[in-house]
């Protein structure tokens, strides 16, 4: 029995069954979850998985809507007046050099630049997970977030990958653990639209057709998913939601090196 369209290895579709769109909800049902406990990892996980039986073009029309939600579902709280004030230098620069870098972006580069990163991410996890921190930006908070944001839209325009070293620099400034996640979804969605803005819509789309009901699918299930973290991570004390964080990080780390491979 079919059920929606399903895309061949050239990109184009033909009817969708059941075990697919089972596969589909299952990512993100997994995806969903992750950004639920950590507040990230929703595009990296959902495209690495999803790559693995459907064309790249496809997986990355399929994870847009989820992704683009689920961060504005994020943003929601009661910090974005007090965040704005201390991440603006952050958040401009990321948008600024995104749209605008020089160097190669993902649509052009090859896998150096994502292997280079997953390996830092690998890194970055495990030294977080031996419970070194960094120092406190303090009165430089400012300037250092804006060489972050300038550094983190090289890495995004590149590798289409946003955490790297955005996330750590606002590990470094101590937030409570809700502040922390609503300064991750407004930082991830300000990104998601600064790349999208450089890549454009056909770029974005360009030789994937997906269907209505694996769109549904997608954004049910990574809804779902986001629910479920969620609701885990206000059970979580403080250190087990930091080491999960971490963890996160090599989980990324380790799903760019197996794609770019």
């Amino acid at each position: 029995m079919a059920d929606g369209h399903q895309a061949t290895p050239d990109g184009t579709m033909h009817p969708m069954d059941l075990s697919a769109l089972g596969l589909i909800a299952l990512v993100f049902l997994a995806a969903g979850a992750v950004k639920g406990i950590s507040g990230m990892g929703l595009p990296t996980f959902s495209i690495a998985l999803l790559g693995l039986f459907m064309p790249t073009a496809t997986a990355a029309a399929l994870m847009l809507l989820p992704s683009l939600l689920t961060n504005v579902a994020q943003c929601i709280g009661p910090h974005a007046r007090t965040l704005a004030r201390r991440l603006w230098p952050m958040w401009l620069l990321l948008v600024v050099v995104t749209v605008w870098s020089p160097l190669p972006d993902l649509g052009s580069a090859g896998s150096g630049a994502r292997i280079t990163l997953g390996v830092v991410l690998i890194f970055y996890g495990l030294w977080g997970l031996a419970r070194a921190s960094l120092p406190d930006a303090g009165r430089w908070a400012l300037p250092v977030g804006g060489i972050a944001g300038a550094l983190s839209g090289v890495l995004t325009a590149a590798t289409g990958v946003f955490v790297m070293p955005m996330v750590p620099f606002l590990q470094s400034l101590r937030l409570e653990k809700a502040v922390m996640i609503q300064a991750l979804g407004l930082s991830f969605l300000l990104a998601t639209l600064a790349l999208a803005a450089r890549l454009g819509p056909q770029a974005v789309f360009s030789g994937a057709t997906v269907p209505l009901t694996a769109h549904a699918v997608a954004l049910l299930a990574a809804f779902a998913g986001l629910w479920g973290g969620a609701a885990l991570r206000q059970r979580l004390p403080l250190p087990v939601f930091q080491r999960a964080l971490f963890g996160v990080f090599m989980a990324l780390g380790a799903l760019m090196l197996v794609r770019a491979l």
